[in-house]
């Protein structure tokens, strides 16, 4: 099951700040503050109804809501804060977060559960109406059209038409303008996991056990990814986490920059790896039967030290999932910043925090712990970790876009209500119509009346 680094993203106070997407036919827009003008905005990229609305000097929008409030950086007369990209937290106003084209998409990526022939005719017939219909250019990975299903006549037709690639060896970072997700939230999170960089919009259509993260229903998918196509859908900016693990030595330790300058390309010696997380990380103590002993620090700081089965570094999507069995409160996707979750802590006392998006957090197998720890990231790419190694985790730059059904609170509520169940109980019965709810003496003179009666 089942959020963008405020202080990363360079925005000025004053303007709209644009995300952009992996490739140059998508953005969102997002604006902050008193009323701004469309004119302040590149007429070449506005749709041709916003660019109509631009060129009338007097037409203004309302950008302030309940839900995106940046602060007021004047403190009294005197005080201020340094307004630069670094300093400036701008909170996304979530109502203002809608899709736009640059350009009408061309290309587009199709992925389906495996291992599910539930998946394999709605995959066939969507593939069939994007080539035959909307004359897109459609990837594939390569083993998901291996199926038997696949391989009749009538599908042959188009399977020459389709660009296919492989996990781990084609890069599709600037091929892709949009994603077609079919199956459940584990689908989505292997989206997340090909796209170490900038991930375009995503479409995720239910067809999994749970799908907490997966809103549309596919025998809808016609009208509705023709509607996302023309521009009219709204965004959720689900926050992905920036995770590298670093080999330590005596020699080198010092030579690791910050995370925030770290990036996947850096090939020293002690960076074993950079991955981007949807979900969560965990380390925890793997098959050894002592208690795993972690050394917690944020940005630099020893705040404390985890004795118990382990620890989940989660986004807030990823609070839903791993971290909630664990005990941590369920964050809206919207919100910005990190869950640190303890598993099974050896102590009464240590509750689940909240820290800001942002910061670094290293942790680290503790001198004194009788065994190394291992470390997942969205259950994938266990590994162990080994006394003086770290894993190093900030909020990432690229977030995933995920298109929302109706918007950010209605799914959200309704997939904790469908989903979860959260607080779903029988209704408790009311009074009968001739007795009073109101006050305790209505309770007193019947309890009195009963003991004379």
């Amino acid at each position: 099951m089942n959020g963008l680094s405020q202080t990363e993203t360079k925005k000025t106070k004053s303007t709209p700040a644009k995300v952009i997407m992996p490739s140059t036919t998508a953005s969102v827009t997002s604006c902050h503050g008193d009323d701004v003008r469309d004119d302040e905005e590149d007429a070449d990229d506005l749709p041709m109804t916003r660019r109509t609305k631009m060129n009338d000097r007097s037409y203004t929008r309302r950008t302030r809501s309940l839900y995106g409030v940046s602060p007021n950086c004047s403190f009294g007369p005197k005080g201020f804060l340094e307004d630069t990209s670094e300093t400036i937290i701008n909170i996304p106003d979530p109502t203002s977060q809608r899709l736009h084209w640059h350009k009408p998409p061309q290309s587009v990526l199709v992925v389906r559960k495996i291992h599910d022939d539930s998946v394999l005719i709605p995959f066939r017939n969507l593939l069939f109406w994007l080539i035959e219909e909307r004359n897109m250019i459609v990837f594939v990975e390569s083993k998901m059209i291996e199926d038997q299903v696949c391989m009749d006549e009538e599908f042959q037709k188009i399977v020459n038409k389709l660009q296919t690639f492989k996990e781990d060896e084609d890069k599709l970072t600037d091929k892709i303008d949009f994603i077609l997700c079919l199956g459940g939230d584990g689908t989505l999170l292997y989206v997340s996991s090909l796209f170490q960089t900038s991930v375009p919009p995503v479409m995720a259509f239910n067809m999994g056990s749970l799908g907490f993260l997966t809103p549309f229903q596919i025998h809808e998918f016609r009208e509705q990814i023709s509607t996302v196509l023309e521009g009219n859908a709204t965004l959720i900016l689900r926050n992905r986490l920036k995770c590298v693990v670093c080999k330590h030595s005596s020699t080198d330790c010092s030579d690791i920059p910050h995370i925030k300058h770290i990036d996947p390309t850096m090939t020293k010696r002690h960076i074993l790896e950079c991955v981007m997380v949807l979900n969560e990380i965990v380390i925890d103590r793997g098959p050894a039967p002592y208690l795993s002993n972690i050394d917690l620090y944020i940005e630099g700081h020893l705040v404390t030290s985890v004795q118990g089965d382990g620890l989940i570094i989660s986004t807030p999507t990823g609070s839903t999932a791993y971290a909630v069995s664990a005990g941590a409160s369920m964050v809206h996707p919207s919100v910005p910043c990190i869950l640190i979750t303890p598993i099974c802590p050896h102590s009464l006392s240590f509750r689940p925090v909240i820290v800001p998006a942002g910061v670094e957090i290293k942790v680290m197998v503790s001198p004194e712990a009788r065994n190394n720890a291992w470390v997942s990231f969205d259950g994938r790419n266990r590994q162990e970790i080994e006394q003086g190694d770290s894993v190093r985790i900030t909020t990432a730059v690229y977030p995933l876009p995920s298109i929302c059904a109706k918007d950010q609170v209605e799914d959200w509520f309704g997939g904790l209500a469908d989903c979860l169940h959260w607080n779903i109980r029988r209704t408790q019965k009311s009074l009968s119509s001739g007795q009073s709810s109101g006050s305790l003496d209505t309770f007193d003179s019947e309890s009195n009346a009963g003991s004379t009666g």
